[in-house]
């Protein structure tokens, strides 16, 4: 039998999820997340959706093995789920453009009526500015670290104003501050930025306009990591 105990990565998404909630976990693959919250008894009902029929297969087998009762749904992102079914949906380990994509061809999660708990693997800022400039408030924002890298976790919710987002807040938003991790991650994105201008200055063909932002950008993280101190 498989174990339903979850990576870092994965425990940090069900941390996020509110107890009680109607669970639709997306891309679900071998169904733990759902399985682990319906075998703690943090979520009443959980649905888990793929868009492939062998991920489907292995999660239909551990929610057999381990007692659970997980509804599967082959589909592509949200195509197979109704606004009724859930109140919280969890989407992970997939590209931060791939995220949006899945709620934008879903526009009731802007509603405001379902909890997202949001994990990129890559593109996170894209994901920040797509969720802002659809009215998405996040509530919280988290950091793990598994396997020696960091993963971030978003909690958002629909229905507020559409807002844009600065360079800094896409890359290192406020609310990460509060997190025990923030120092170090904080600490490894202003490394990138600093990398990304040094070969700016070193190259050749780059508009001064960009190079200028991106010195403001680095700047503007320095700033934010000393606000932890």
């Amino acid at each position: 039998m498989e174990s339903m105990t979850l990576t870092p990565r994965l425990a940090l998404a069900a941390s996020l999820v509110p107890q009680g909630a109607r669970l639709a976990d997306i891309g679900t693959d071998h169904g733990k997340l759902p399985i682990h919250l319906l075998l703690s008894g943090r979520v009443s009902a959980a649905i888990g959706s793929d868009i492939r029929p062998g991920p489907l297969a292995h999660a239909e087998r551990n929610a057999r093995e381990h007692g659970a009762a997980l509804s599967l749904r082959l589909a592509a992102g949200l195509d197979g789920i109704t606004p009724e079914e859930c109140d919280a949906i969890t989407i992970t380990g997939m590209g931060g453009e791939t995220i949006a994509e899945i709620l934008a061809a879903a526009t009731w999660t802007q509603s405001g009526r379902h909890l997202l708990v949001l994990q990129a693997m890559t593109m996170l800022p894209v994901l920040r500015r797509w969720l802002a400039g659809h009215g998405f408030h996040t509530e919280k924002e988290c950091i793990c670290r598994e396997n020696g890298k960091h993963y971030l976790v978003i909690a958002a919710r629909g229905g507020g104003p559409v807002h844009t987002l600065c360079q800094v807040d896409a890359l290192a938003p406020g609310l990460l501050l509060a997190d025990p991790l923030a120092g170090e991650y904080l600490s490894g994105v202003l490394a990138q930025e600093q990398a990304a201008l040094r070969g700016m200055q070193s190259g050749t063909g780059v508009a001064p306009e960009r190079m200028a932002e991106q010195a403001a950008l680095v700047a503007a993280l320095r700033i934010r990591l000393e606000e932890l101190k």
